[in-house]
């Protein structure tokens, strides 16, 4: 009687261990590697630290993406750095070239804020919401998802859409692509096909090695903010 009900038991806990997260032990590393297989000049940290704000975004409630876009802006803006993928089909949709904001740097990107009028880019999380047809034609509002870096993305006006600068000839001119005010500008010639990619409440992953944003943001910390809420809610219970 007692074989059976540990073996019950265990059957029990392995059931609720992988039924809970049922991607949790295979879909990471599964996207990790045909993923950097697809994009090799994409930094692999870089990648992985995405693609973890992605599942705790989804974790959170706060979004359950199809499309993922990786900006990683501490590439020159002469190289590739935008990379769209397709989480479903685990499969690179698009990578080119994106534009960083005039004030954030001149070949590379140093400076990030989220201030309004401040001209610089902004890092971090950010979930793609609805197109519209603006002064750059056809765009896509996004709304930032980390307080302090890129909450006031809307309020700048911070939107993915076409430019004239961003192509190979200016950086056969340049040695650059040109800037923007800050929102992350991509070729006129691919800007339907990124918009229409990333439309809709997919995210959009804005990398920087910044000491601040890399140990404060809330989606590269999900599990140790998780575990500060846990012990805060344990203490509380205790008093």
């Amino acid at each position: 009687m007692a074989t059976f009900k540990h073996t019950w038991l265990a059957g029990i806990i392995l059931f609720v261990t992988v039924s809970a997260s049922p991607q949790a032990a295979h879909a990471l590393p599964s996207l990790m590697d045909t993923f950097a297989q697809q994009a090799p000049n994409l930094d692999k940290s870089v990648l992985e630290k995405a693609l973890n704000a992605t599942e705790c975004a989804r974790r959170q409630g706060i979004s359950n993406p199809t499309r993922l876009a990786i900006i990683d802006y501490s590439l020159p803006s002469s190289d590739t750095r935008l990379w769209i993928f397709d989480l479903e089909k685990k499969t690179l949709v698009l990578e080119n070239l994106v534009a960083h904001g005039k004030r954030s740097g001149n070949r590379l990107a140093h400076q990030f804020s989220n201030r309004v009028g401040s001209h610089q880019s902004s890092i971090g999380l950010f979930r793609s919401e609805e197109t519209y047809v603006g002064k750059h034609g056809y765009s896509l509002r996004m709304d930032g998802l980390e307080p302090g870096f890129n909450d006031r993305a809307r309020d700048r006006a911070i939107v993915i859409h076409g430019a004239d600068y961003v192509n190979e000839q200016w950086i056969n001119r340049y040695g650059r692509i040109g800037r923007s005010l800050g929102c992350p500008a991509v070729p006129k010639a691919v800007s339907k096909a990124v918009v229409d990619s990333l439309k809709e409440g997919q995210l959009v992953f804005s990398y920087y090695p910044d000491p601040e944003w890399l140990n404060g943001s809330e989606f590269l910390n999900c599990n140790r903010q998780r575990m500060t809420q846990r012990a805060a809610g344990n203490q509380n219970v205790k008093g």
